[in-house]
């Protein structure tokens, strides 16, 4: 039998996949807080808190009262499309649109942010924690 079949997953196996997503969301706010804290310094402006959560059709969001939220998904795929977002939020606490002043500040910041913007485009829907666990072979049924 498939361990990533279509069969419903135990009481157990349910209790263990909610307890690595648990794992893997204080992980983000770990990681995005420190990636903050680096380019913060390259785009100033001023942020109020940094929020994680599990949007369904966005990577990030930056409110015009300074609060940063994140994607937490975005912990199961590598770093570049991690700190695009990263920084295209924090470009916000300076442009609150997505001017052509917007995107030079981007760029300056991260000359290549076109290739994750693409990456997260044709990657994103595969992060998920039982595509990350598929990816590092680790099973999602027990026994």
């Amino acid at each position: 039998m498939n361990l990533y079949d279509n069969q419903p997953l135990t009481v157990a196996e349910l209790r263990r996949l909610q307890a690595l997503e648990n794992r893997y969301r204080n992980a983000a706010r770990e990681v995005f807080t420190n990636r903050v804290e680096y380019y913060h310094r390259f785009t100033g402006g001023h942020y109020t808190s940094i929020t994680i959560r599990d949007q369904k059709t966005r990577w990030g969001s930056c409110s015009s009262r300074g609060t940063l939220s994140f994607n937490y998904r975005l912990i199961y795929g590598p770093a570049g499309p991690l700190d695009y977002v990263v920084v295209h939020e924090l470009c916000h606490l300076t442009h609150m649109n997505h001017s052509k002043d917007f995107w030079n500040m981007v760029e300056h910041i991260m000359p290549d942010y076109r290739i994750y913007k693409q990456w997260l485009r044709e990657h994103g829907q595969e992060l998920t924690l039982t595509t990350h666990l598929k990816k590092q072979g680790i099973p999602i049924r027990l026994g």
